[in-house]
């Protein structure tokens, strides 16, 4: 296959494939960090393992989410569009900053964390196209 995955699958099926591949890091990263989080807090026996289980299944769910609308709109703007380019990166960046930010409930973090993510989603873009 060449060219972009989004010009030869459908956006909906890249976009489960990225649900599935960033979600299940974030359920390791979860998995990994729970049990660390869960000794400062003093938890032990039965009430760590909930712990660990919760924090793996919130990360991976978030970062499952983030990935999803990132990867969404990207596909949707670059099929709209026609064209990939770096204005498609900036916008699904920041629609998934937004969606970060609005995830914590910390409104004034909004706009920082957009343009935090779509410097990254435009940096990734453009070490692959090199």
């Amino acid at each position: 296959m060449e060219g972009e995955p989004c010009d030869v699958v459908p956006c909906s099926s890249v976009t489960v494939d990225s649900i599935l591949r960033i979600g299940t890091a974030g359920a390791i990263w979860g998995l990994c960090a729970g049990p660390h989080d869960a000794r400062k807090k003093g938890l032990a026996g039965s009430a760590q393992v909930a712990f660990v289980a919760r924090s793996a299944g919130t990360f991976g769910v978030q970062y499952g989410l983030v990935a999803g609308i990132c990867t969404l709109t990207h596909c949707g703007l670059q099929r709209y569009r026609g064209k990939s380019d770096w204005v498609n990166g900036v916008v699904a960046g920041a629609v998934a900053g937004g969606a970060i930010a609005a995830m914590t409930r910390s409104w004034t973090q909004v706009i920082p964390m957009a343009c935090l993510v779509s410097a990254f989603k435009v940096a990734t873009d453009y070490a692959r196209a090199v």
